[in-house]
């Protein structure tokens, strides 16, 4: 029976072949002392939610720890974390004092790759740490960024959306840290000139743009830059317009916007791909009728 890893990532890094000195399989799995766990210090990873960490917790309260963590004995008899960060200190929430784990025996080396592929491959990450992560793996474990597609399981044009965005200010990178933008509208404002970025960045926030608008903004800027530079300073809207946006956006999966006039006027624009769109939204009002 072929062993789990902790995904095709790491099947690439290491291979499918019978592993050598360097890394051999999971050997044994035990119930170790959660004092004796330690975090990996070169972690990439560098936030944890707490609402979701305290979830979890609940949930390990209730049901116990389903899927163990995976660790190497380290040095004082400690046990250093290679993936299950979250699921240890949900645990120590939870008041565990023990915690199921796979042992397996890797080099350090080894060990700071699998942490930053396996955290490159979770889910709840954001592009930011994905893509920092991705830096780390070039520079410390000098990959080409085709070699880095390979272990990590994307195609080459997503790997290097992904470290563009490590070119950008560093308030667009919190931005979309923060979830204020999605990397969608941070792979748009990449393509705006460098010292406009910025103030894309401003009015998709304030306007609630889609990543379309956006895309059509920073092509605006680079066919009239002198004109639109000057468009993207204008007046910002009341907060309540964006309120709005939040609240059809309830209703319409599409793109959404308020366009003022200057005599207090305006318009809401809604957009759509097709007819089926249009039934969709009659869909949606009727089960609110």
């Amino acid at each position: 029976m072929k062993q789990k890893g902790l995904g095709r990532g790491l099947d690439a890094i290491f291979g499918s072949d019978p592993v050598d000195a360097k890394l051999k399989p999971m050997s044994q799995m035990a119930e170790i002392e959660i004092a004796d766990i330690i975090p990996n210090p070169t972690q990439p990873r560098t936030q944890f939610d707490e609402e979701t960490l305290d979830e979890l917790a609940d949930s390990i309260r209730q049901l116990g720890v389903i899927q163990p963590v995976t660790v190497k004995k380290g040095d004082g008899g400690k046990y250093v974390i290679i993936s299950g960060e979250r699921r240890w200190r949900a645990a120590q929430r939870a008041d565990l004092k023990t915690l199921p784990a796979y042992i397996r025996e890797v080099d350090d080396e080894n060990l700071h790759a699998m942490a930053l592929v396996e955290n490159i491959q979770r889910q709840d990450l954001n592009a930011i740490e994905i893509a920092l992560g991705m830096q780390r793996l070039i520079d410390e474990c000098n990959l080409t960024q085709d070699a880095l597609s390979e272990k990590v399981g994307k195609k080459r044009s997503s790997v290097s959306n992904y470290l563009r965005l490590l070119k950008l200010p560093d308030e667009v990178q919190l931005a979309l840290k923060e979830g204020l933008i999605s990397m969608g509208h941070a792979k748009a404002i990449a393509g705006a000139p460098a010292d406009q970025q910025l103030r894309v960045l401003k009015r998709c926030i304030k306007k609630g743009l889609s990543v379309r608008q956006v895309e059509e903004l920073v092509r605006s800027l680079s066919e009239a830059p002198g004109k639109e530079a000057q468009n993207v300073e204008d007046e910002e809207y009341p907060e309540s317009y964006l309120k709005l946006v939040e609240q059809l956006e309830k209703f319409f999966s599409q793109e959404i916007s308020i366009k003022r006039a200057k005599n207090g006027g305006g318009k809401i624009v809604i957009g759509f791909t097709d007819d089926r769109d249009i039934e969709q939204f009659i869909e949606r009002f009727a089960k609110r009728s």
